[in-house]
């Protein structure tokens, strides 16, 4: 168990040493991707004209298991106004994300990039980061790992972008 800790936490720090150093900023384009996912192919272009929440996470991340239930209920709560949630797991044996997901069951998107292409291309620094998208494709939002305490403001976030008024 720990030799599989060690060697998911060294294939993520090596993964993650050699994105550009370049991240994507709000007011950016969010860039297109095709991965897999559990229900076939999931193509950035799919997603246009709905707000995403982009969820970048591995099975190794601590946070990722904080963050798994708060989407899942944002996904309840705002799916019907439009949001579409998605998880990208970039762990390289799917079957240490299927172990993840059986404990930490997902209700929305998830899709899978072993080789970590779409996190390069993003940027991405560390686990979990998400991006909150709007409807046209730009970056409304990049926020890095998770805490319950951010709860509240990042479902602000998904309000204020899906125009959903108290």
């Amino acid at each position: 168990m720990k030799l599989t800790l060690f060697s998911g936490l060294l294939a993520a720090a090596l993964t993650l040493s050699t994105l550009p150093s370049q991240a994507i900023e709000v007011g950016q384009v969010a860039p297109a991707f095709e991965l897999p996912a559990r229900q076939g192919l999931l193509k950035s272009s799919d997603l246009k004209g709905r707000v995403v929440y982009l969820d970048f996470w591995a099975s190794w991340c601590g946070p990722c298991k904080q963050s798994f239930p708060w989407m899942n209920e944002m996904n309840a709560r705002y799916a019907s106004k439009g949001l579409r949630i998605v998880g990208v797991n970039l762990d390289e044996k799917s079957q240490d994300a299927n172990l993840f997901l059986g404990d930490n069951p997902a209700s929305f998107d998830i899709a899978f990039d072993a080789k970590a292409v779409t996190p390069r291309q993003y940027g991405i620094k560390g686990m979990p980061t998400s991006l909150l998208i709007g409807p046209d494709g730009k970056v409304l939002m990049v926020h890095s790992g998770f805490k319950p305490a951010q709860r509240s403001e990042l479902e602000q976030q998904i309000r204020q972008a899906l125009n959903v008024k108290d």
